[in-house]
């Protein structure tokens, strides 16, 4: 149910080399053809290490290939780098504010660490109560 009192935004930080930095492009060059948590999952699936090549071009394009997107569209939008501006603007907004690793949860700028549900719910409940929501 939508009831519009919570917005959930997801912001790349692309901190560990070029390779994050072209993976984030290519999730959101998988997004235009609407695949972008497919594609998110088969990154995270496929992460073997830092800048050691899981994310060459030619394995990001093949990702697009095991999704089944428009092959010509995908390596459009990666060869014009259409989202590095984005992925830029996203990692610079994550160091100003004070996050130095993935994933971390804001949650009205609060920073909300842990891996359980009750944790989230309560930041997000909390967040509510003060909003008047």
């Amino acid at each position: 149910m939508d009831t519009g009192d919570v917005r959930f935004v997801y912001r790349h930080f692309a901190f560990l080399g070029e390779e994050s930095v072209w993976a984030a492009e290519a999730s959101e060059c998988a997004s235009e053809q609407g695949k972008f948590w497919e594609y998110h999952d088969i990154l995270y699936e496929n992460w073997v290490g830092t800048n050691v090549g899981a994310y060459s071009y030619n394995n990001l394009v093949g990702f697009a290939n095991i999704l089944e997107l428009d092959s010509e569209q995908f390596a459009g939008c990666m060869n014009e780098r259409k989202y590095l501006d984005r992925v830029r603007g996203d990692s610079e907004f994550a160091e100003s504010n004070g996050i130095t690793s993935t994933p971390t949860v804001l949650i009205n700028g609060l920073h909300v660490r842990g891996a359980d549900y009750a944790t989230f719910r309560d930041a997000i409940e909390a967040a509510l109560a003060e909003s008047g929501q």
